[in-house]
This record gives structure tokens, sequence and C-alpha cells, in this order.
């Protein structure tokens, strides 16, 4: 009997194919993902390796094809569109890599905070109340009645953060956010998210190409082929002369066939192609490149 508590975000055997004329292409093959609340999450692939196929269909604005998709307690295979867009305004906050698609041209940036607060409708002294406390929390005051245009990159992002987070979501998902900003900007934005996840509880989950983003969050998925293919989870720890140190720890992801996918770099490094050999200890698997000398002998 399976006693493990429900996640906050919670894919299995997720499948995502697009069909064109004369053309399929499978983006997610058969994907599992766990997200535990309040976790601080990156998902990291490169160009094609479903990513951002995943992320479409975590905040709503896609669906997939196949298998079971849960969020906050939302079944988002069985949602219509009403619902759909309900789950936008008030369980997932969401953040663009265009800095620009996440304001309307012409307001300022708290009256765009004011806007995407007031989609929910409520009380408007609370409305008010929220609106301040993000724009606080985020630490825009000295920008939040200029205009996105007039601030700096980093800062369009921060208060893009504070849109996302105004209806007090459940999730806050990042699109590429610092895609466009250079690298100390990018380091700004991701410590603004690490101390948001932090202080308010939000769970976020960062997609992206760029690896530096591992060094701003505790756990970093790393998605290839349309599947999770390994993670690494950091924590601290102290040693045995009581100096606290980082520790980075890397783990294949086992799917529920059994199927694990092995680092690109190792494979290439060891030489490994189309066969592996396994080997059979009391409490571990290993798995060995086959041998010039085996595959001669077996010919």
């Amino acid at each position: 009997m399976n006693t493990q508590p429900p996640a906050l975000i919670e894919c299995t055997d997720v499948v995502r194919i697009y069909r064109g004329v004369g053309v399929e292409v499978q983006a997610l093959q058969g994907l599992n993902l766990r997200v535990e609340p309040a976790e601080l999450t990156a998902i990291v692939g490169a160009s094609g390796s479903g990513k951002s196929t995943l992320l479409g269909i975590l905040s709503a604005l896609d669906v997939a094809s196949a298998g079971s998709v849960r969020v906050a307690g939302h079944d988002l295979m069985a949602m219509n569109a009403s619902e759909r867009a309900r789950y936008r305004r008030e369980t997932a906050g969401f953040i663009w890599q265009q800095t620009s698609r996440n304001f309307v041209e012409g307001l300022s940036i708290v009256d765009n905070i004011d806007l995407a607060a007031s989609l929910v409708g409520g009380d408007r002294r609370r409305r008010a109340q929220r609106v301040r406390e993000v724009v606080q929390l985020l630490d825009i005051e000295d920008i939040a009645e200029k205009p996105p245009v007039q601030v700096t990159g980093g800062q369009r992002q921060r208060a893009a953060i504070a849109i996302g987070l105004v209806n007090e979501p459940d999730v806050l998902f990042a699109d590429e956010p610092t895609g466009e900003l250079d690298e100390a900007s990018s380091a700004q934005v991701l410590e603004a998210m690490r101390s948001v996840n932090e202080r308010s509880g939000v769970t976020v989950l960062i997609v992206t190409h760029d690896p530096d983003v591992a060094d701003h969050v505790r756990r970093t998925v790393q998605i290839r082929d349309g599947r999770t293919s390994s993670e690494v989870l950091r924590s601290t720890r102290v040693d045995a002369g009581g100096v606290e140190r980082g520790v980075a720890e890397e783990f294949a992801v086992l799917d529920r066939a059994g199927r694990l996918q092995l680092p690109q770099a190792e494979l290439d490094r060891l030489g490994m192609r189309e066969r592996v050999r396994l080997g059979f200890g009391e409490r571990h698997i290993e798995v060995h490149p086959e041998t010039p000398q085996q595959d001669a002998g077996e010919r």
C-alpha cells in the first residue's frame, strides 16, 4: 500500500505528441516528475528536450496527449477551458522569458501588478494590501511607479515575479527567466526567486537551458529526449572538522518500467554504445562498457 503523501506537482507517464501534415513529433515520452510543496526546482535541458512542452502542460497552456498531470490537487487532464483559465489566475503564477510579455504596455509596474490582482476579484482593500506586500517582497518600491520600459532587465523580471505572486498562487512557473539578462542580473533575479521561495513558501519551478541556474536551487532535474534523466540534490552538511559545506549529489532517474538514462558525457567518455555489460552485486548493479575483446569473441 502506497502511503506517500500527495505531491504539489505529480506527472506520471506523460506523453505529448504534436501532429502535422505527414509528420508526428513525440515531445514527451512517458515523463515522470514529482515536486513537493515549497520546493525550489530547476528543470534543465537542451533545446528540443521537452522542457518547454512540460512547462506549457503544467501551466495549463497546453494539454498532454496521455498520462496523468496533477498540480495542487487539480487534475489538469480533466479540466475544461474555463477551469483552465481559473487555474492560471488563481493557482499558477507565470513568468515569461520575454520580459515585455509580462506587462501591459502603457501601465506602470504597480498598475500592472494591481491589474493582475484584479483578475480574481475580491475585496479592494485586501487587493491593495497584497500589491504593497509583493512590491516590498521583491524590493521594487523605488521603481513601482515607472513604466517597465524605463527600468533595467533585471528590475523588470523582479517586477514580473511580483505579478506572478500577487494572487498568492500555489506554484510559480518561470520560463527561462534569465534568458535575456547578463550574468550579474541573472544572479540577482535567481536570488530573488530563492528569497521568495524561502520567505513565502511558494513552490517555484524554473525551466531553463542554462546550467548555471543549478547553483541557485536545491534540486535540478535534467530532461533528455522527453524524459527525466537525472537529478542533482544540494544540501549543506557539517564535516568532521565542524565546517559547514555544500554537497551536491547526482542521481539517475529510474522510471516505472525500470529504465534509466545515464549521463551522455559519461557514455561518450567510456565509449558506451548500443549494449553495456551488467554486473550484479548484493546491493548494487554495475554498468560496464562492452569491450572490443568481448565483442570480437562473440562474433
